[in-house]
């Protein structure tokens, strides 16, 4: 039988990426991130992406595949991931998944499902609604007709509150019954899941705005200037939608003082974690550590000791 692929999950600020380069220093393993942000090239400080001297340390896959201007899907996140766990397999490594973006982990674990192809007049139908009353106003009625999901997506959350409810318009069923239906699994593999989540919520808010003190002395402002300074690049692509480069990119535009988008961002980085913990609860197999402990990294290895090769 094949060994389960271990995957470690938790909202931001959590402490995945330590933790990670622990079970590096243990096992032969290579790290497949799971990450909608650090696939983009040139967004390394704020989506806090591995440095080239943690890189050095494992291989890591899933860094830089996309140009900000580009797209990236859930289901060509699986493509990719399948296609690399037989890789690193094949080279007498060890898969092992860690990241915050629990739409990846869910379209791996459950699967890919029939969902309808769009429909142009709907989804012209929603950008007119959405140009008129602005995105919260749809992901209001969004939450009329499926409120699991819409609990999950922020108020301003474009591209995904379209589909979505698109998806819902054309079927008149909730987005989630149709992805907790019974569907084709994406593969043949088996996730041992262990999430790292806080005993006290304020604790990681605390960390959350730490963090993001961090990211601006490491030259977050100049980061995203040299995006917004690029030209072909505008707040409604998803790359620039990312949480904190969307506040920052509204700060060089004029709208806020930089004192105001950094409490955007940091509010907003919260509202992330609190949808990352929300998802996290819909998979009662996972297994939880308290990611507030001193002892976070040899929990970790412990639990995916259970499942790795011996």
């Amino acid at each position: 039988m094949t060994q389960p692929v271990f995957c470690l999950a938790g909202p931001t600020a959590s402490g995945k990426s330590a933790s990670v380069l622990a079970l590096a220093r243990r096992w032969p393993i290579e790290i497949i991130n799971v990450d909608s942000a650090t696939i983009y090239i040139g967004m390394d400080i704020g989506t806090a992406k591995p440095t080239p001297q943690e890189q050095a340390t494992t291989p890591q896959h899933l860094l830089d595949i996309r140009d900000p201007t580009e797209s990236y899907s859930a289901a060509q996140f699986v493509q990719d991931t399948q296609l690399l766990i037989d890789q690193i397999r094949a080279r007498g490594c060890i898969p092992v998944l860690a990241g915050g973006t629990m739409m990846y982990f869910n379209a791996l674990r459950q699967g890919l499902h029939a969902l309808p192809q769009a429909d142009p007049n709907i989804r012209a139908d929603i950008e007119q609604m959405a140009k008129q009353h602005g995105w919260p106003h749809v992901h209001a009625l969004l939450q009329r007709h499926d409120p699991v999901t819409a609990a999950r997506l922020a108020p301003n959350d474009r591209q995904r509150i379209q589909r979505m409810l698109e998806v819902c318009l054309i079927t008149g069923q909730p987005y989630s019954s149709l992805i907790a239906a019974e569907g084709e699994r994406a593969g043949t593999d088996t996730f041992h899941m262990v999430s790292l989540e806080p005993s006290e919520r304020l604790q990681l808010h605390d960390r959350i705005a730490l963090r993001f003190d961090q990211m601006l002395d490491q030259g977050l402002v100049g980061e995203v200037e040299q995006l917004w300074r690029r030209g072909d690049l505008h707040e409604n692509l998803p790359a620039i939608r990312c949480v904190g480069y969307r506040q920052i990119w509204q700060h060089l535009a004029g709208h806020d003082s930089l004192k105001h988008a950094r409490e955007k961002a940091i509010a907003a980085t919260r509202q992330l974690a609190k949808r990352q913990l929300t998802w996290l609860r819909s998979m009662p197999d996972r297994q939880v550590i308290d990611c507030l402990q001193a002892d976070v990294a040899s929990r970790v290895i412990e639990a995916a000791a259970t499942v790795m090769p011996r």
